[in-house]
């Protein structure tokens, strides 16, 4: 027995010391997750520094306990993998399947990404969602203030490392997914507007303005689209779940401030007549490559007249190499090509049905509510934008469903299933302004 007392000390000492070696083990990862963020703007070549940590953080992030898989997470990767199995046995078959083969297994280790950061996100819901959404701000501002400085040719070389087309690109290498990258972190900053007292909220109104003009200097006409949608979405969704009609009233101040700062940054840019006439161009709804057989729409006709024909696919990369001259600039017609009718449908499904359990889930109340406003806001944009675009390897794309999923998995026990009355509520209720919903507010703030 004395034995034992005399012991304890050393088993005390011994367990403080395990435990504090686990903090410090998890500080490191979450600082490496932010980094990991921080950096996924720099992307001039392939593999990006973001995959190399991201990778890394496959074995670290399980090995630590900073994942909760929950059922939900499954029940998502079986149908996003069962998709990728699909592109793989399409890449089997394809007329050069060492490129169809490597194209899928890109998709594999993105799938693979959005499973590790979704799980991540279930684990601490508002800590990881905090820390992941304010390394995005900062990564975003890097690559609009990159972008901004090549389009206007700021300091020697900027143009030709941060444009391409002639369009801004910053450090991606195409203005394509440049512009579309900035949605999220221009609605954290306008979120963070909203939910701070006016006298601290210059600092994320021009953090806004830069990612706004960004977005822009892209000339992206799906940016720009998805950053409208983005925009139209989380206003919805903040009228109608704000606590009071004053919160109400400052959005309505933001889009009167919005589309006043959106014509000064259009009055100031059109007095170039070299940016008024790409503007211009870049606003037609038809391109001139867009038509004709050899276009845009000749292409995608090409490749449903392909997708009848072949069940299983034509594998990936194929298209271009012995069709069409160009990408089909469809994502979902692009997946029905590279995995088939199985494979292009799971895609389809997992787009829309995220957008259906978003839209039902942003109708809740949970203490995660504001974050989820803002990534379900960007993704809505960016899957509209897939009608524009291939978007199958965009890494924020993967991103921002994992951070959708994530905190919708980590809210299924946090509330009910809500009632078809509960959903109606906001629109028949809260349209008046008059009885607003009991909510906790809470404010994006620096990663602890």
């Amino acid at each position: 027995m004395s034995s034992v007392v005399a012991m304890a000390p050393t088993l005390a000492r011994f367990d403080l010391t395990r435990g504090a070696r686990e903090s410090f083990a998890h500080r490191i990862a979450l600082a490496l997750v932010w980094l990991t963020i921080a950096v996924s703007s720099i992307v001039f070549s392939e593999p990006a520094p973001v995959d190399a940590l991201t990778i890394g953080l496959m074995i670290l992030l399980p090995v630590i306990g900073l994942v909760d898989a929950k059922p939900m997470l499954w029940a998502g990767f079986a149908v996003v993998f069962t998709m990728t199995a699909c592109g793989e046995l399409s890449a089997a078959l394809a007329r050069e399947t060492g490129v169809a083969v490597s194209h899928m297994n890109v998709t594999l280790y993105l799938v693979g990404a959005w499973f590790l950061f979704a799980a991540f996100v279930a684990k601490s819901p508002e800590r990881h969602i905090r820390l992941i959404l304010n390394a995005y701000l900062l990564a975003g501002l890097i690559a609009a203030a990159c972008g901004i400085a090549g389009y206007l040719n700021l300091f020697p070389g900027a143009f030709d490392h941060f444009t391409r087309y002639g369009r801004a690109s910053g450090p991606f290498k195409d203005p394509n997914v440049f512009g579309p990258f900035l949605v999220a972190p221009l609605l954290t900053a306008l979120h963070m507007w909203l939910t701070r007292p006016l006298r601290r909220g210059v600092l994320p109104l021009l953090a806004a303005a830069v990612l706004t003009v960004g977005i822009l200097f892209s000339f992206s006409r799906g940016a720009w689209a998805a950053t409208a949608i983005g925009f139209v979405v989380f206003g919805y969704f903040y009228l109608i779940t704000a606590d009071t009609n004053r919160e109400r009233v400052k959005l309505a101040s933001l889009v009167v401030i919005s589309i006043a700062l959106l014509g000064l940054i259009l009055a100031a840019v059109l007095q170039s007549e070299a940016i008024s006439s790409l503007l211009e161009q870049r606003a037609a709804l038809a391109q001139s490559y867009d038509v004709g057989p050899d276009g845009r729409f000749g292409g995608q006709m090409k490749a449903v007249g392909l997708i009848l024909e072949n069940p299983l696919g034509i594998g990936s990369e194929i298209f271009t190499r012995f069709y069409h001259h160009e990408e089909v600039h469809n994502v979902y017609l692009s997946m029905f090509l590279n995995a088939g009718w199985v494979g292009g449908f799971l895609y389809l499904m997992t787009c829309l049905g995220t957008l259906a359990l978003g839209f039902r889930h942003a109708l809740k109340r949970t203490s995660t509510s504001p974050y989820f406003l803002i990534v379900f806001a960007a993704l809505a944009g960016n899957i509209c934008e897939g009608v524009l675009i291939d978007s199958d390897h965009w890494r924020h794309f993967y991103l921002l469903l994992a951070l959708v999923w994530g905190l919708m998995a980590a809210d299924q026990r946090q509330v009910r299933p809500a009632k078809l009355l509960r959903d109606l509520r906001p629109f028949l209720l809260q349209s008046s302004l008059i009885i607003p919903p009991a909510r906790r507010q809470a404010r994006i703030v620096s990663a602890a």
